[in-house]
């Protein structure tokens, strides 16, 4: 009986202009390339995106979509990198995270979102004789205290200055 294989384990940095943000995810069909697609055009009105989906099984292409060529360029680029099967990867300009995120859960292929940020990215990548798969990522760093008074104060202020509260 085999108790294991081998394992490596690699940081993969995402490289991204430093305001672009990123939604890191894994799904589990080529149809995911169209169904994202469709979900990401249909949420905020101006969103620029580019798209990428590592294929896991088959040719193992990099499928990808996108209205932002240099954003579709970026995921390619990207994806490639981090070469995991059944991933994904979406670059959004003039749009958030917190915009597309219930859409792109609601996509049937997608089976989970490992990070959705403008924060610098690395991704923790395990490669077996299987192939290549995220195991996650880290995104930011660790806390340096504990929010006070005022600074909760300054987070209500801020949610409110940029439209998300009233």
């Amino acid at each position: 009986m085999t108790l294991g294989s081998a394992m490596e384990l690699s940081a993969v940095t995402v490289e991204k202009p430093e305001d672009l943000n990123l939604v890191l995810g894994q799904t589990h069909f080529i149809k995911t390339v169209e169904d994202v697609h469709e979900a990401l055009a249909g949420t905020v009105p101006r969103l620029r995106f580019g798209l990428a989906f590592c294929e896991a099984s088959g040719p193992r292409l990099i499928r990808h979509s996108g209205n932002d060529p240099e954003l579709v360029d970026l995921a390619v680029a990207n994806a490639r990198r981090i070469g995991a099967g059944h991933s994904f990867l979406v670059f959004l300009r003039e749009g958030f995270p917190v915009n597309v995120l219930n859409a792109l859960k609601q996509v049937p292929e997608v089976c989970g979102i490992f990070c959705a940020t403008a924060n610098p990215v690395q991704v923790l990548v395990a490669e077996t004789e299987l192939g290549r798969g995220i195991v996650g990522v880290v995104d930011g760093g660790p806390p340096l205290g504990v929010e006070t008074e005022q600074d909760q104060q300054d987070r209500r202020a801020l949610l409110r200055r940029i439209g998300y509260k009233l």
